[in-house]
């Protein structure tokens, strides 16, 4: 399958990790079907709601700096071809390459589903991260307003927040983020793999163009935000040779620190990476898969714990070796970003809010 203009996986094949019925079509009459039936139209975005019971996820990762997340949405219209978060289209047998990009879920549900939860008494109060499995800034996001909808009540209840987003609008909400930036309760990590609009391009079809990522960085330090510039995944020989560019960039646009993940090919990821290396760098990519072996033991993917994030090797060393040493130029001081927690109060209830309302 060609690559589709504006998308970024090449192929839309169904999961077989579950063993569910696998559809074949076939037939001679398939080698001229586009001469009868004419080129496919291209596809269109498609939003299905969901309707999930709870809203805040849980984790208990040593190597995640957070133990909640909030996911407004299922798939990313991003459409970046490295994504982890690909795989889990194939729990609701949909592919993780085309469908995982063009066929997503909202959860209009989730700002109530949020207040619930933040209300209830055994609720723990601990940093809740948006962007851990989609990004909150999607395109999607311009219609649907979910992920400001939840901020809003964050807001109301000073609960602490983190926000990890390849997308400028994010600034659509600076109102909000200053407002919870005066009292230390946000960070927010923004995502620039490459600085090169022609990579960017075809790597994350659909993301802000590095340029207004870097300004989006620039704006919300400018207002007091605090902002951590996220280079992962670095990609070798395809964006490792930027790593100290693009820290000189965000340091200068006023990031507080960077941070970066070798690239992970876990499950279906692997194969879609690979078809999207043939399509667009046929000339390296048996180098390209060859070293991530290598940073990855062996395999396309290493799933443990400590490793998973550093990768392991010579050409893990030597990333890490460069990221520190231009960290370093760039006047990083690798200070810890901490959130407070002691300030949450729980949200107001229906009744005290119409209350308030008529005094």
């Amino acid at each position: 399958m060609a690559a589709e203009k504006g998308r970024g996986a090449t192929l839309n094949g169904e999961s077989r990790r579950f063993n569910l019925a696998e559809h074949i079509a076939n037939g001679d009459w398939l080698d001229a079907l586009e001469l009868v039936d004419g080129a496919k139209p291209r596809r269109r975005t498609e939003v299905t709601v969901e309707r999930p019971r709870t809203i805040i996820s849980r984790n208990k990762s040593p190597d995640l700096s957070f133990t909640q997340s909030i996911n407004a949405y299922r798939g990313c219209e991003h459409g970046c071809i490295y994504c982890f978060a690909r795989p889990t289209h194939a729990y609701h047998d949909l592919s993780p390459g085309l469908d995982f990009e063009t066929r997503l879920f909202a959860k209009p549900d989730a700002p109530a589903l949020l207040r619930a939860e933040l209300s209830k008494p055994s609720y723990n109060v601990s940093p809740i991260a948006m962007g851990t499995n989609t990004d909150p800034y999607q395109p999607i996001e311009r219609d649907w307003k979910i992920t400001r909808q939840c901020i809003e009540i964050l807001v109301e209840c000073s609960h602490p927040l983190f926000i990890t987003t390849k997308s400028d609008r994010v600034l659509r909400d600076i109102d909000l983020l200053t407002r919870l930036a005066r009292d230390r309760l946000v960070a927010v990590m923004v995502s620039v793999t490459t600085l090169d609009p022609k990579v960017a391009r075809t790597l994350e079809p659909r993301a802000a163009h590095p340029l207004r990522r870097v300004e989006a960085i620039r704006q919300l330090a400018s207002a007091g935000v605090p902002v951590v510039a996220s280079i992962s995944p670095i990609i070798p020989a395809i964006t490792d040779h930027e790593i100290e560019s693009i820290i000189e960039t965000v340091a200068s646009a006023g990031a507080r620190d960077a941070t970066f993940i070798p690239i992970r090919l876990p499950h279906e990821v692997a194969p879609l990476f690979r078809a999207w290396l043939q399509e667009h760098y046929p000339d390296r990519s048996a180098r390209i898969m060859h070293i991530i072996h290598e940073i990855r033991g062996g395999r396309d993917n290493d799933p443990n714990f400590g490793t998973r994030m550093r990768g392991q090797g010579v050409w893990a060393d030597l990333i890490r070796t460069r990221f520190i040493k231009a960290r370093k130029r760039a006047g990083f001081s690798g200070e810890r970003l901490t959130l407070r927690t002691h300030l949450f109060r729980r949200p107001q209830g229906p009744q005290l809010q119409l209350f308030l309302s008529k005094r």
